[in-house]
């Protein structure tokens, strides 16, 4: 499919970072968002780090305890139907939206839609569920679904803003926010919509994040300098996090008319089943391997045209695995094309991963750099052939890529350009 679309505003709220400068330094100077993590007081479970969201304060049932930086205003009438992820993805559109010069009168015509991805809020519909049962379902509360469930980002989101346009949410594990990108570019590509604005969030807690403990893919070193260690032989699992990433899309046409300032273009994307595994992926790389190539080829380009590829790796020892002999399998062993794991110093955002990762390539290909794989230390076998420096290195490409891998084995791949 041809065409593309303009990135006009990216929004922040991240373990390293509340805005794209805070991000582009933390990722140039390979400063993580890692601590030690005692997930509201739980004591007998073996994880103790995680990467969680400076400057906000949700950890409580009520939104009436919930702090977040002076400069967003959030509505009570709003607040009262989200969710902690929720707050972090208010600030971000918010951020977003100032970032593309845009008002929100200019964002409620039918020419906007919103498409979201998260888990939905477990430790608040954990709260409910336990209030409801304890009143024998006689009774519960009122905005309990809608501040819960998985839809929660766009049922709230899309009625604080007055969208009017197509609005939907995504759920595919940890490719949810890489859907929701891809399908949002279609959109405007197909000339639906003029302008799409798509949000990734989640929360970090207990309910959320320790189920995964249980499954051992989350680390139990208890060292923040190690415990996330993509592509390292001594990997265990990754480390949790939360919080928010907006894109604010636009066609070209509607860019240029408003004179917005494209930060990067988004020009192809490509999806492929594993067919293989409920939770693992495939052993040789098969679907992410195909996603890849039909990610490329959608853009119209070549693997030697990727400058920059940002690898979903999120430092699980199958995982990583599978993702490397794909990788080295589409771009050839010895390709100068450089490779990270930002997971290394984010943690691992589960269904935002995609859309905070996209978010990062389109800042290396505006910065002109390309974050390093800062916590690598003993690369696996696997990755022989793959050029993955250590630290964030100087570097001016055209194009970079992101790739996206979740449960059920599905996979997504973004293409991203330098404009012009």
């Amino acid at each position: 499919m041809s065409g593309h679309a303009v990135i006009t505003g990216i929004g922040f709220i991240t373990s390293i970072g509340l805005n794209r400068g805070e991000v582009v330094a933390n990722l140039r100077a390979g400063k993580s968002g890692m601590a030690r993590y005692d997930f509201g007081g739980y004591e007998n479970h073996p994880v103790r780090v995680a990467a969680p969201v400076p400057g906000f304060g949700v950890d409580g049932p009520s939104w009436r305890d919930w702090s977040w930086p002076e400069r967003y205003d959030i509505p009570r009438e709003t607040i009262r139907g989200l969710p902690p992820h929720g707050v972090y993805a208010f600030c971000a559109v918010e951020q977003a939206l100032a970032a593309a010069g845009l008002k929100t009168s200019e964002i409620q015509g039918a020419e906007t839609g919103l498409f979201c991805a998260s888990a939905g809020s477990p430790y608040l519909l954990h709260h409910y569920m336990t209030e409801m049962a304890a009143a024998r379902f006689e009774r519960g509360h009122p905005m309990s679904v809608v501040s819960s469930i998985a839809g929660t980002l766009n049922f709230n989101l899309a009625a604080h803003y007055h969208i009017t346009g197509a609005v939907a949410g995504f759920v595919s594990a940890c490719t949810s926010s890489s859907h929701a990108l891809g399908y949002a570019l279609d959109e405007i590509r197909l000339g639906r919509q003029d302008r799409m604005i798509v949000v990734g969030a989640e929360d970090l807690n207990a309910e959320a994040d320790l189920p995964f403990a249980a499954m051992r893919a989350l680390s139990t070193n208890p060292d923040p300098a190690t415990a996330s260690r993509p592509f390292d032989v001594d990997r265990d699992g990754f480390v949790p996090t939360g919080g928010a990433v907006a894109l604010i899309l636009e066609s070209p046409q509607l860019a240029r008319a408003r004179d917005a300032h494209a930060i990067a273009d988004l020009v192809g994307w490509g999806q492929a089943a594993d067919g293989y595994n409920i939770a693992s992926s495939h052993p040789e790389g098969l679907g992410l391997r195909n996603a890849l190539t039909r990610a490329l080829r959608d853009a119209g380009i070549s693997a030697k045209d990727l400058g920059y590829v940002n690898a979903h790796a999120t430092s699980t020892p199958a995982g990583d695995r599978s993702e490397a002999i794909a990788l080295r399998s589409v771009l050839g062993t010895g390709a100068s094309t450089v490779i990270s794991s930002t997971k290394g110093l984010t943690g691992h955002a589960l269904s935002m991963s995609g859309i905070m990762e996209a978010a990062f390539c389109a800042l290396a290909l505006a910065e002109g750099f390309a974050p390093g794989n800062d916590h690598l230390k003993r690369p696996d076998p696997e990755t022989e052939g793959l050029n993955l420096p250590r630290s964030a290195t100087d570097l001016r490409t055209e194009f970079a890529m992101n790739s996206t891998s979740g449960f059920g084995g599905s996979n997504v791949c973004h293409i991203l350009r330098r404009p012009a």
